[in-house]
């Protein structure tokens, strides 16, 4: 973990983001307390989404599937 000044983080954030891998944190501090929690999230995938991907990977359904649902009140 670490801890970070926010008096830094106002003067320097760009750097910050810049320096964290993905999925890392960052705690913002004020008195040495923690107020904020910053989190480096993954960039947007640009690979497209093919469809169709998950055919065939259905092995078993239940006979009983498409019968109407019992509800017991």
């Amino acid at each position: 973990m670490m801890f970070i000044p926010l008096e830094d983080a106002q003067t320097r954030l760009q750097e910050i983001l810049d320096g964290m891998p993905a999925g890392e944190e960052r705690f913002l501090t004020v008195n040495d307390r923690v107020v904020a929690r910053l989190i480096k999230t993954l960039p947007p995938s640009t690979e497209p989404i093919e469809l169709g991907t998950m055919a065939g990977s259905v092995l078993y359904m239940s006979p009983d599937f498409n019968d109407p649902m019992e509800f017991k009140e």
